[in-house]
Formats: structure tokens, C-alpha cells, sequence
């Protein structure tokens, strides 16, 4: 075989192996959501048969005040709210259970239209009740360029009122004013195409 041709199957045999290993890569992620999911169901279910969430309604509406957090995120830093005040608006997406399939297709929504949320100088978080190592390794899996928040203990989703009898979050969305003022909640996400609802709304309300 000739130098050329060697280097050319080299490159083929190279890019069929890349092919390969995404497959794989896929494959493990299509399983592990199809686990996740399932698991979610399960334990939803279990702590909704016998109230094992302690759940005290907090119904927030456009104005209020949104609850102050400090919370860990997966990219290793704390964030607390009071932090961004009188500098830019934040949007927190809660969503239910890493790895599980809305919230994958909703996770990779938002990131599609990072880039647009960063030119509006809003902070874009998404939230839920996993553990910081879960949502580390679930934001690693997605490579999303946003921070997850981290609520375990689930003070943080009580206080928003996203907390179910499931012990998990609803899928709902706040927007908040600099001024940490809630300025809309969307209790009707549309979880695939999330990112472009979000981007519409904040072009609504006048941030982009």
C-alpha cells in the first residue's frame, strides 16, 4: 500500500472509530435515561402513597419578591441570588430529574440558546432537587456551558413552591427582575423547545 493511501485508511479507520464510540456514547445515555426515568416513577409514586414529601403550599406570583438561595451548582460554585441584584435578571428553570427524558430534551433546549441569553446580560440557571454531584455529572453529559442548581435538602424549591408530594420540582420557569422581583412564571413549559420559549419571553419583557 502506498504512504497515501495508508494515511487515508488510517483516517478512515479513525473517523469510523469516532463513529462507533458516539454510538456507545448514545446508547449509554438513551439506557441511563430510560433507567432514570423509570426510577423517578418508582420513587414519585412511593413518596406520593405515603406523604413521605413534606409539601407547604407557597403560591408566588409575578411581583412578589422572589426567595433568596445560595445554592452549589454543578460547574463547583455557590450561587446566591442577591448576588445578581441591580446587575442583571435571572431565569431559573426548575426541572424535575436529571437524566430523565423531559428533562434531558429540556437541559439541551436551553442550551441551544445559551448564547442568546448571555447577550441579553440575564443569568440563566436551571434547577432541581438532585444532589450537586448528579447534576455535575448529568451538566458533564450534556456539555451545557449554564450552571445546574443544586436543592437537595429542598428548602429552596418549597420557598418557589415547585415542590410536589413526588418529592420532586415541577417543570416551571421563574424570571426574575434585577430588582429581585419575579416578573413572570411559566407553569406550561414546553420542555424540547424550552430554550426558544425562554428567549421569546425575555424579548417579551423587555430584557433582550
Amino acid at each position: 500500500m502506498f504512504r497515501g493511501q495508508s494515511r487515508h485508511a488510517g483516517a478512515r479507520i479513525g473517523k469510523i472509530a469516532s463513529i462507533d464510540a458516539h454510538a456507545d456514547t448514545l446508547a449509554v445515555m438513551r439506557f441511563r435515561m430510560l433507567a432514570e426515568t423509570a426510577r423517578a416513577v418508582a420513587t414519585g409514586m412511593t413518596n406520593v402513597v405515603f406523604s413521605r414529601t413534606h409539601v407547604t403550599p407557597n403560591v408566588l406570583r409575578a411581583g412578589d419578591p422572589a426567595p433568596s438561595f445560595s445554592l452549589p451548582a454543578s460547574d463547583g460554585a455557590t450561587y446566591r441570588l442577591d448576588d445578581f441584584r441591580g446587575r442583571r435578571a435571572v431565569v431559573i428553570a426548575w426541572f424535575p430529574k436529571a437524566f430523565t427524558g423531559g428533562c434531558t430534551a429540556e437541559c439541551r433546549s436551553l442550551a441551544a440558546y445559551n448564547a442568546a441569553f448571555a447577550g441579553a446580560d440575564v443569568q440563566c440557571f436551571a434547577a432541581s432537587v438532585d444532589t450537586p454531584a448528579v447534576n455535575a455529572d448529568f451538566a458533564r453529559a450534556l456539555q451545557l456551558t449554564y450552571p445546574i442548581l443544586s436543592d437537595p435538602g429542598r428548602d429552596t424549591a418549597r420557598a418557589y413552591g415547585v415542590l410536589g408530594p413526588s418529592g420532586f420540582a415541577s417543570r416551571w420557569t421563574f424570571y426574575v427582575g434585577e430588582d429581585g422581583r419575579i416578573l413572570h412564571i411559566d407553569t406550561q413549559v414546553r420542555a424540547s423547545l424550552h430554550g426558544q420559549d425562554v428567549a421569546a419571553r425575555l424579548h417579551e419583557l423587555g430584557l433582550s
